[in-house]
């Protein structure tokens, strides 16, 4: 039937109602606040480029975190800022190496506790070139060996999970790097903690602000020789399909917003949990609106996640996480 018979607004009368029916639920249970951790104490040094994100040291960030347990908040994820660089990224590791020290400090927290810990996987914050694996010379110069890289990201996945991360998600995008960290966690003895793969992270202009916030800019080049190029969804469902015969646990799209039409494909294709990070260009972009009075704050940052959430993500990584909650 047809109108007047048929009414689509007589489910909207009122809050209670709306409620009522409400197709998609967002929860701060559904969030993952991502954290920089610094050497130092008493460090909180803000991002220029992200209003409200902080490279924290260790003690910092263990108050962050029983802040955003607090909230109810799901999890961390967590990026480390090394001391000093090489062109290997022996920081990333390395059993004392910045992460590895806040994941021990975040675990001796009874609030932080109640967080799922996830420990960023890559070498770009650790390395002098700023690249996410090793450099070698090609046949058109300098560029990332695929190979030996791999070696080096199963590495840096068992020491964190000694150190007590509770999920590993390598983000370099180097072909076989699940299988490789698969191997090191179970020969690690490792064999209870899941890999959240970043299955398909394009080559975007949206990581922008991370760059400050990680201090993990290339030094010469880019990375499109190894992330996606953002035209393709159908080598994004490859690339989905091959890390979990690899042994991917849990996937991760990346950006979000740009490419929800990634994650509703990737949702569709799978039955393992996936997840969509929202990236600092979101969020940053969004900031810059908020600061002009030209959005109302509250309404679009949850519409934004909302609109994620829509999209077929069951969990979101967001540095809104906690202000989200608190409006939540």
């Amino acid at each position: 039937m047809s109108f007047p018979e048929t009414r689509m607004r007589r489910l909207r009368r009122s809050e209670s109602l709306r409620a009522l029916v409400r197709e998609t639920a967002l929860d701060p249970g559904d969030l993952i606040y991502p954290l920089f951790i610094c050497p130092g104490e008493g460090v909180r040094h803000a991002i220029g480029s992200m209003p409200g994100v902080f490279n924290l040291s260790v003690d910092e960030a263990v108050r962050e975190a029983e802040e955003a347990a607090g909230l109810g908040i799901g999890g961390l994820l967590l990026f480390g800022l090394p001391e000093s660089k090489d062109e290997q990224g022996t920081g990333a590791w390395d059993d004392n190496g910045i992460v590895q020290q806040g994941l021990r400090a975040l675990k001796q927290s009874a609030a932080a506790k109640k967080l799922v810990l996830i420990a960023d996987v890559c070498l770009c914050e650790y390395t002098s070139h700023g690249h996410c694996g090793m450099i070698v010379e090609g046949r058109n110069g300098l560029e990332v060996d695929n190979d030996s890289s791999i070696d080096l990201l199963g590495r840096a996945a068992a020491s964190l999970a000694r150190a007590g991360a509770d999920i590993v998600a390598p983000s370099d995008m180097m072909d076989g790097r699940v299988a490789a960290i698969r191997r090191a966690l179970d020969g690690d003895g490792s064999t209870d903690i899941p890999i959240l793969s970043y299955a398909s992270k394009f080559a975007s202009a949206f990581y922008g602000p991370f760059r400050e916030a990680a201090d993990s800019a290339p030094q010469f080049g880019d990375r499109k020789t190894y992330q996606m190029d953002g035209a393709n969804i159908r080598e994004a469902m490859r690339e989905i399909d091959l890390d979990l015969a690899e042994g991917a646990d849990m996937i991760l799209m990346k950006p979000a917003m740009p490419y929800l039409d990634v994650v509703r494909a990737a949702r569709e294709r799978v039955d393992v949990p996936v997840g969509a990070y929202q990236v600092s260009g979101e969020y940053s972009m969004l900031q810059a609106a908020f600061e002009k009075g030209w959005l109302d704050r509250d309404r679009a940052m949850l519409e934004s996640l909302l609109g994620i959430r829509r999209a077929g993500a069951d969990f979101i990584v967001t540095y809104f996480a906690k202000d989200a909650a608190k409006v939540l």
